[in-house]
């Protein structure tokens, strides 16, 4: 048995971080090197079984799900190779983005954009088409300008603007169909400061400045308290290159603001609060009362991301940008119609179309509305109204993220969604990859 192949046999466990997402009887590998992935899609290959990098299981929907082998990422992290004179850095994809982005800032570089989560791998990230807000780039996938995976009859692939493009075309989102990502390269900049600006707004304020904010701040992310007409706004603003410009939070108020209030008091809250939930929009006021105004300036990625501990369950679909807050209005109708009490807010951003075939903003300036419960509190009926609401204006759903749609529906959403298709059946024909999640969104 080599060094990469101490598995837990038969017996091992996997579970997403959300809880909803489980598998047992696992066999468990966590490979070191490309061989290793090799010779693992090989053995499931030739015993009619199913193979999956799972990643840290930040998906909420079951698309990492394994059913025979799990492959751990943690041998297959770290920074492969910096090419400054063509900006790309290249990582193995195994790597945690929040390691990327500290090794990054050691090299003085930077993504341009990124998702308020870093704890997912490269590989989970790209390929369930995480996102953030605003830029000239939203998604992690638009930044990819090259990538290695094995495919399903074990060879590894390499893709990039000169070699199988067709191929890096389709698998910047590739939802770990159509091979396993074992090395991803990213085009990046030099590493840059964010000035951050956070104030409360009052909801028809919100909506009559929204377009201007947008146009105004380089990324913006909104949050609406429900039954309230409170927002919280974030406006981040690129501030060049200079780093002696940095104003970060002093620590006492990054522990206050984001650590206790944000993290462990909102837990010990919403979780109370599923047993008291006609206190929900009490407690929803009081909450979006306290929130006051804070400006700092720092790195990118400190100012991108934050620390997620209190669990939760989530739905996001992207609809068009100009569909936005006519959607946005109609959901806060739909749930103030439900009798339904929500104690987490509604979070509100926007990216400018890609050309990603499967990414939610391609070809289409988006609109994203997420909608979130604590995760013992029940999310069928709420999801269900907002999801409604999100179909009627041709939203697409977040791959990793709640949804109820299927592969006849997502067909008509995706205009290459053929194409995607073909290369699945040409790189994995004996769906080493498959499960019951992409069964569901892709077909058999």
């Amino acid at each position: 048995m080599t060094r990469s192949q101490a598995s837990t046999g038969s017996s091992a466990t996997w579970r997403n971080w959300s809880g909803l997402e489980h598998a047992d009887g696992l066999r468990s590998v966590t490979p070191t090197d490309v061989d290793d992935v090799v010779a693992e899609v090989r053995r499931a290959a030739e015993r009619g079984e199913t193979v999956k990098m799972a990643g840290t299981g930040h998906s909420f929907t079951g698309i990492a799900r394994p059913e025979h082998t799990v492959l751990r990422p943690a041998g297959l992290a770290g920074i492969t190779d910096v090419d400054r004179d063509a900006m790309t850095v290249t990582a193995r994809a195994g790597t945690q983005l929040k390691v990327f982005n500290a090794a990054l800032e050691e090299l003085g570089l930077s993504l341009h954009n990124m998702g308020d989560i870093a704890e997912q791998t490269l590989a989970g990230a790209i390929s369930t088409g995480t996102h953030g807000t605003g830029g000239r780039a939203a998604g992690l996938a638009a930044q990819l300008v090259g990538l290695e995976l094995v495919t399903g009859d074990g060879e590894l692939l390499r893709a990039s603007g000169t070699e199988n493009a067709d191929v890096l075309e389709l698998a910047r989102v590739g939802l770990g169909a159509l091979g396993v990502l074992v090395s991803v390269t990213f085009a990046v900049e030099p590493l840059f400061l964010l000035r951050a600006e956070e104030r409360p707004l009052r909801w028809d304020e919100a909506m009559a400045t929204f377009d201007e904010l947008t146009e105004r701040h380089d990324h913006v992310d909104m949050y609406w308290f429900p039954h309230t007409d409170r927002m919280l706004t974030k406006r981040n603003t690129r501030m060049g290159t200079d780093l002696s410009r940095a104003e970060p939070l002093p620590r006492w108020r990054h522990r206050l603001d984001d650590d206790l209030l944000s993290n462990t008091v909102f837990g010990l809250q919403t979780a109370a609060l599923n047993r008291a939930p006609r206190a929900i929009p009490a407690a929803n006021r009081l909450a979006s009362r306290l929130l006051g105004p804070r400006t700092y300036t720092d790195v990118a990625h400190r100012v991108f991301t934050s620390e997620r501990r209190v669990v939760f369950r989530e739905m996001e679909y992207a609809v068009p940008r100009e569909a936005g807050l006519a959607a946005l209005k109609e959901a806060r109708a739909m749930l103030e119609a439900s009798g339904l009490t929500i104690s987490f807010p509604v979070e509100i951003r926007v990216a400018p179309a890609d050309d990603v075939p499967l990414s939610t903003a391609y070809q289409r300036d988006s609109f994203y509305l997420a909608f979130h419960t604590h995760q013992r509190a029940e999310h069928e009926r709420y999801f269900a109204l907002m999801e409604a609401v999100m179909k009627d204006h041709g939203g697409r759903p977040h791959w990793g993220k709640l949804h109820s749609l299927d592969a006849a529906d997502l067909a008509r959403l995706y205009p290459r969604f053929p194409d995607f298709l073909a290369l699945r059946d040409k790189l994995d024909p004996d769906r080493v990859f498959a499960n019951d999640y992409l069964r569901r969104v892709l077909g058999d």
